[in-house]
């Protein structure tokens, strides 16, 4: 289990996919968790997640761990081939539950109901390389490997 786990190549690739796709989630958990970034913070987001999306108390506090806390781990190399399926999963979650009904593509001209998910595919083809690849060059998952 370890090796599948941990196992990774010293190939830069993974390194970049892990900072570039954390950096692009590590805000939006920082909204959920914090308040950064014009969020809503901790409260806030659980009453929306609970009242108004209707998901289970649990299931919104791992979707802001996951976003905030699993963002950092990602970047760090820890555990990604893990971390990347739960983006994968949420990815998926995130298109069917908020974004397929508004289409493909975003919403630059304002002229949507909402924003489409290309996105999210991006993000999708971003974690499916690191289930893939593993966590690649500078990551805790390289250490545990050896």
């Amino acid at each position: 289990m370890k090796k599948i786990l941990f196992n990774t190549s010293e190939s830069a690739s993974p390194l970049l996919l892990r900072i570039f796709l954390a950096l692009v989630i590590f805000p939006h958990g920082a909204q959920k968790l914090l308040g950064w970034f014009g969020g809503f913070g901790y409260t806030g987001t659980m009453s929306y997640f609970t009242d108004h999306v209707g998901l289970p108390y649990v299931i919104g506090l791992l979707i802001i761990l996951l976003e905030s806390i699993g963002a950092i781990l990602l970047l760090t190399g820890f555990a990604t081939r893990f971390l990347a399926g739960f983006f994968l999963v949420l990815a998926v979650g995130i298109i069917v539950t908020s974004h397929w009904e508004n289409g493909f593509f975003m919403n630059w001209y304002g002229n949507q109901a909402g924003e489409g998910y290309e996105y999210f595919l991006l993000w999708i083809g971003m974690a499916l390389a690191l289930v893939y690849s593993g966590a690649g060059r500078y990551s805790f998952d390289r250490l545990m490997s050896r």
